[in-house]
């Protein structure tokens, strides 16, 4: 399994960036993607997903400014970014798992992130 985001960058607040991540070693289309960051000195959070069904679902703190979405054939999801804030600074990470209702369940296993870096 391999899970490979890019797309980060700096950028000032306000801004937007496009986040991608492709896969590989796993049937994409069966499987529930979902972007966790860490922020310095924090724990891993969850902040948006998508089922394999195309059902999106978002953490409240990024409702209306992230948007997630998938192309099976290139085994690729996206993390479009707006209106970024400063709090919005972290290492991005996709992962893969399923949806049981709005609950995520990950997949035990991490690929390389992409750092996000907003400034004021």
């Amino acid at each position: 399994v391999q899970l490979q985001a890019s797309g980060g960058g700096l950028v000032q607040a306000g801004g937007s960036l496009r986040l991608s991540c492709v896969a590989s070693g796993f049937t994409f289309s069966n499987y529930a993607l979902a972007w966790y960051r860490q922020a310095p000195g924090e724990q891993r959070e969850l902040i948006a997903g998508i089922t394999s069904g195309d059902l999106s679902h978002y953490k409240d703190f990024v409702k209306g400014r992230f948007f997630v979405s998938r192309d099976n054939a290139k085994n690729t999801v996206y993390l479009q970014m707006n209106s970024l804030k400063p709090e919005d600074t972290a290492v991005y990470y996709c992962t893969k798992g399923h949806y049981r209702g709005s609950y995520y369940y990950r997949d035990n296993y991490w690929g390389q992130g992409t750092l996000v870096t907003v400034s004021s």
